[in-house]
C-alpha cells in the first residue's frame, strides 16, 4: 500500500467519485490542481419526467453506469490504476440512496487494489473545485457555496479548516429556484431555466422580499420568498390578471441574489477579507456572477469563481479535497459509510 500523503516522484494522482444526487461522476487530479480528466453522466433527462430528482430511480441509474464512468475517467486521464495514489469520495451530504453506491464501490474498489480510501464532504469538494482552475488561490479565503441542497458562507482558513459563518435555515436556494421554476411552468432543472427565462424578464416586475435572519446576520432563509412567489401566482389567478413567467423568473432570480450578495458582502466588510469564492451549482447563475463581479471589483477584492462545469456536481472537486486530506496523512477505514446530512468539518 502506497505511504498516506506520499506519491511517487512527488505525484500524487488522486481518483474522485461522485454520487450524492444525480450525477454519476469520476476524475482524475493530479497534486490537487491539474484535472487529467472529468467524466459526468447526467440523469437530468430522467428526473425532467418527474419534475425532481426521484431518490430510488437515482440510486439505480448510479448503479447502472458507475463502473463505465470510471473507466473513462482513467481511460481519459491517460493513466492506468497503478498510476492511481488514492481514491476519494463522496460520503455525504446528499441523498442517502446515490452516496451509498458511490461510497460502496469505492471502498470495494480500495480494497481490492490496496488503495487509501478518503470520505470527502460534499460541500467541501465545491470550496476545492476553485483550486482545479486557480492554481494562485490558497486560504485563507471568504467563500459562498450555493447549490441545490445547500447554501453556505464560509471563512476557509486553510485546507480543511472551516468556519461556517451563515447557513440556509429551510429551503436552498438552488431549491428554491427549482420550485419556482416548476410554479411558473418552466420545469426541470429550475436554475438554468430561470437563470435563461430572466435574461427576457424585468426584474423589477414584482419586488418580492428580501429575507434575513434577525440575530444571525450571515444566515439565508428562502422559504418565504418561494410562498411569496407563490402566493402572487395565485392572486393573479383568482383575479384573472395575467403574468409574464419571464418577469416572475427575473424579480425572483433578483430577490435571491441580492440576500446572498447583501450577506456576503457585510461579512466581508466584517471580517476584512480580500479574497471571495463561488462554488456550487447556483454559482454558475449568469446574473449572481455579475452581481459578484460587480460587487468585487468595487471593493478591491479579489473574487473566483469556477467554470460551469465544475459549479455542477463533480468528480475533480472531489478528487482536489481528497488530495489536500491525503496530504495532511487522513485516510478513512473501510467501514466507511454515507452520511446524509453530513456537516462542513464534521469528523466521523
Amino acid at each position: 500500500m502506497i505511504t498516506t500523503g506520499q506519491g511517487k516522484n512527488g505525484i500524487i494522482n488522486i481518483l474522485g467519485i461522485e454520487s450524492s444526487c444525480d450525477e454519476t461522476a469520476a476524475s482524475v487530479v493530479r497534486n490537487g490542481r491539474e484535472m487529467l480528466s472529468n467524466v459526468i453522466a447526467s440523469q437530468i433527462d430522467t428526473h425532467t419526467l418527474y419534475g425532481g430528482v426521484v431518490p430510488e430511480i437515482a440510486s439505480r441509474k448510479h448503479i447502472e453506469v458507475i463502473v463505465q464512468v470510471v473507466r473513462e475517467a482513467l481511460k481519459e486521464a491517460d493513466v492506468s490504476i497503478k498510476d492511481i495514489d488514492a481514491i476519494g469520495v463522496t460520503m455525504g451530504p446528499g441523498l442517502v440512496g446515490p452516496l451509498l453506491v458511490g461510497v460502496s464501490y469505492a471502498k470495494a474498489y480500495a480494497y481490492g487494489l490496496g488503495l487509501p480510501l478518503i470520505g470527502v464532504n460534499h460541500i467541501e469538494g465545491h470550496i476545492c473545485a476553485n483550486y482545479i482552475e486557480n492554481k494562485e488561490l490558497e486560504p485563507p479565503f471568504m467563500c459562498l457555496i450555493v447549490s441545490g441542497g445547500h447554501t453556505h458562507l464560509v471563512n476557509v482558513k486553510d485546507y480543511g479548516e472551516y468556519e461556517i459563518l451563515g447557513r440556509t435555515m429551510d429551503d436552498a436556494a438552488g431549491e428554491a429556484f427549482d420550485k419556482v421554476a416548476r410554479a411558473i411552468g418552466l420545469g426541470y432543472p429550475g436554475g438554468p431555466k430561470i437563470d435563461k427565462a430572466s435574461k427576457e424578464g424585468n426584474p423589477e416586475a414584482v419586488m418580492f422580499p428580501r429575507s434575513r435572519i434577525e440575530g444571525d446576520e450571515y444566515d439565508f432563509s428562502f422559504s418565504g420568498l418561494k410562498s411569496a412567489v407563490l402566493n402572487y401566482l395565485n392572486s393573479c389567478d383568482m383575479k384573472g390578471e395575467e403574468y409574464k413567467r419571464e418577469d416572475i423568473a427575473a424579480s425572483f432570480q433578483a430577490a435571491v441574489v441580492d440576500v446572498l450578495l447583501d450577506n456576503s458582502m457585510r461579512a466581508v466588510e466584517k471580517y476584512g477579507v480580500k479574497t471571495f469564492a463561488l462554488a456550487g451549482g447556483v454559482a454558475s447563475n449568469t446574473a449572481l456572477r455579475k452581481a459578484f463581479e460587480d460587487a468585487c471589483r468595487d471593493r478591491g477584492i479579489k473574487l473566483y469563481r469556477p467554470s460551469p462545469v465544475l459549479c455542477t456536481d463533480n468528480g475533480a472537486m472531489i478528487a482536489s479535497a481528497a488530495y489536500y486530506a491525503f496530504s495532511r496523512g487522513k485516510v478513512s477505514s473501510l467501514d466507511l459509510n454515507a452520511k446524509a446530512n453530513l456537516r462542513l468539518g464534521e469528523t466521523v
